[in-house]
């Protein structure tokens, strides 16, 4: 949703109906996740994408029948045929779309609701309706508890046609919401636990996880520019005024002029954030790798030689650093991909922040056999 967010809050603010198709389930191997969104107007514009192009086209005409009016669907797309002229994925997997359109003010404005919160980066649900005893394409928006007032006193926006079925959804949503997942839910009727009649598809919106990168050199310029590319909230925190410039870091979200650790210890680190650690100076590193050491942070990557890492660990040792938590320390950073420029440096950190992430081997694919896709 936010790699089309422009494009919808203009057809929003403009009135202009349109078709929003939405991949809310993947079995096996598919382009795309869940949450992947296209949306098609009455002019035929397009914007998004839910396949990367296998199934595009038989979507878009899906989307313009429920423009038309033919209401809320939820279609099926498995692999297609053996030489891909067929409707369907070739990568062998399935996805299921819902298409809803957008039509009346009253709609086009309950949405609006929703792209203004994800835009201001304000942690946000959507729960939809896709089957069962419930109307498909009813929609509920759901705010966490901490957020009082947003949607108004109850903190939550529509309905999905009962009392106790948008109380199990809401409860759920927001525990989804704190854990950044997004998936398929069913409940009965009303919002009963361990029963199968209406399925829900819950999509949460948190707010983009952060990076900060330590140490303004041009390594740190180009992890930035890659760190954004991926969705991270980038800062550059350096304590030197004429190095730590918004000039040398245009991308970055932003750049703070302090002391590593003083910084690191007074911002917030949650279990998506990442820290790089460019500096490769003891005075600022072993401090700030303390700090950093006791954040929950996903990703700690530490720049410098093997003869610098083996040294920065005998700092910390005496610093009275755990090996469980020296454990931690991705360093030297980075895959080893033979990279030289500062470019060719954050290609290889991003390489190793996504492995971290999904659980990659760092080997080349063809390499290997099974699932490309570990976990969905």
């Amino acid at each position: 949703m936010r790699d089309i967010l422009p494009g919808l809050r203009a057809r929003c603010a403009a009135g202009t109906p349109f078709a929003l198709a939405t991949v809310v389930a993947v079995h096996g191997s598919a382009p795309r996740d869940p949450g992947a969104v296209m949306a098609v107007d009455g002019a035929g514009s397009v914007l998004g994408s839910v396949s990367g192009g296998c199934v595009e086209g038989d979507v878009y005409e899906v989307a313009r029948e429920v423009l038309a009016g033919a209401g809320p669907r939820v279609v099926s797309y498995g692999i297609s045929d053996d030489e891909a002229f067929g409707v369907g994925l070739t990568c062998g997997g399935t996805i299921e779309v819902l298409v809803r359109a957008y039509v009346s003010q009253a709609e086009l404005a309950d949405l609006a609701a929703l792209l203004d919160l994800i835009a201001a980066g304000l942690p946000v649900a959507e729960a939809t309706v896709l089957s069962g005893a419930a109307e498909t394409g009813a929609r509920l928006i759901v705010c966490p508890t901490s957020s009082p007032g947003t949607l108004g006193a109850l903190g939550h926006l529509g309905t999905l046609g009962t009392e106790g079925l948008d109380a199990a959804v809401t409860d759920d949503a927001r525990g989804m919401l704190a854990q950044g997942l997004t998936g398929l839910q069913r409940y009965g009727a009303h919002g009963q636990r361990r029963m199968q009649e209406v399925a829900v598809f819950i999509r949460t919106y948190a707010p983009p996880p952060r990076m900060i990168v330590f140490g303004a050199i041009d390594h740190a310029a180009a992890t930035a520019r890659i760190g954004s590319f991926l969705g991270y909230r980038v800062t550059v925190c350096d304590a030197r005024p004429a190095f730590a410039t918004r000039e040398r870091f245009p991308t970055a979200d932003e750049v703070v002029r302090a002391w590593p650790h003083d910084y690191l210890e007074a911002t917030e680190v949650d279990a998506r954030t990442v820290i790089c650690v460019l500096t490769h100076d003891p005075k600022f590193d072993v401090p700030l790798l303390v700090a950093a050491l006791r954040t929950p942070a996903a990703y700690i990557g530490v720049m410098g030689s093997r003869r610098t890492h083996s040294d920065r660990l005998a700092r910390l040792r005496e610093a009275r650093v755990d090996e469980a938590a020296l454990a931690r320390l991705a360093s030297p950073v980075g895959l080893d991909l033979g990279a030289r420029t500062p470019e060719e440096t954050a290609v290889s950190i991003a390489a190793e922040i996504v492995q971290h992430r999904w659980g990659g081997t760092g080997r080349p694919l063809a390499e290997l056999t099974g699932a490309i896709h570990r976990d969905r």
